[in-house]
């Protein structure tokens, strides 16, 4: 069995501009990243682990409102060791979680907001209404509104600044995960394949935005390390942003 160690990743310096951004992933064989309304049965535990062990590296972990809303959201560890590794770092035990909603409408019993072992935060956007933003502040987590121009990268910036994150992970949702790409901000990419074929002419793939990119400027990242495991037939992949 070959299984790649992630909790200890030699990561580059963050741009001076925003965190060092890390996206993981896991989809089938056929490229679908659910199964149904979510991933569960295309991963294994052994994906669960390595996905627990890349949140160790991070300073924030960043979802989408729909997965919040469909898979839940935490930056949990689960593993005392792995929290252990952060705090001799001098890192809090666990990430700081964020997510980033357009209308605010959020699920506020979910453990994202009702758990008090870790910290979170959640972005809106501009035009979210004023009594959502004060419904997730009364669950006792912050609330910041983007401004209206460029609200990814200033997001990025705030994160970077004002909450000193220097690596940020970001697990999805495909909608986000397409925008991030667009905008050229994804450093590191991981993925999971899992030995399933899922199928269906509508089942998402990791990236989900409207228009391809086009092809003559198709984001491009270099191999950095390829991993079959032959116990669950699962291939664990990381790519690395080529630059320049």
């Amino acid at each position: 069995m070959t299984v790649p160690i992630y909790h200890s990743l030699e990561l580059p310096a963050p741009p001076p501009e925003r965190p060092y951004v890390l996206l993981n992933m896991v989809m089938s064989a056929d490229g679908k990243a659910t199964n149904g309304d979510d991933e569960r049965g295309i991963g294994s535990s052994t994906d669960q682990r390595l996905m627990r062990e890349i949140r160790t590296n991070a300073d924030m972990i960043l979802n989408g409102a729909s997965t919040l809303r469909i898979s839940g959201s935490s930056p949990r560890l689960g593993d005392p060791a792995l929290e252990q590794l952060r705090v001799d770092r001098g890192k809090p035990r666990l990430p700081t979680a964020s997510i980033l909603s357009r209308s605010g409408n959020l699920p506020l019993d979910r453990i994202f907001f009702t758990a008090d072992d870790f910290d979170a935060i959640v972005y809106l956007s501009h035009d979210a209404p004023q009594g959502a933003m004060d419904a997730i502040v009364s669950t006792g987590r912050s609330a910041v509104r983007l401004p209206r121009d460029r609200p990814l990268p200033w997001m990025l910036a705030h994160m970077r600044f004002e909450l000193g994150a220097e690596v940020l992970l970001l697990e999805g949702g495909p909608s986000l995960n397409a925008q991030m790409f667009a905008l050229d901000v994804i450093d590191e990419y991981f993925v999971t394949i899992g030995p399933v074929i899922v199928g269906g002419e509508a089942t998402i793939t990791p990236v989900e935005g409207e228009q391809p990119f086009p092809k003559d400027a198709l984001p491009r990242f270099d191999l950095v390390s390829a991993n079959p495991n032959p116990a669950t037939s699962e291939i664990y992949l990381r790519y690395r942003r080529a630059r320049g």
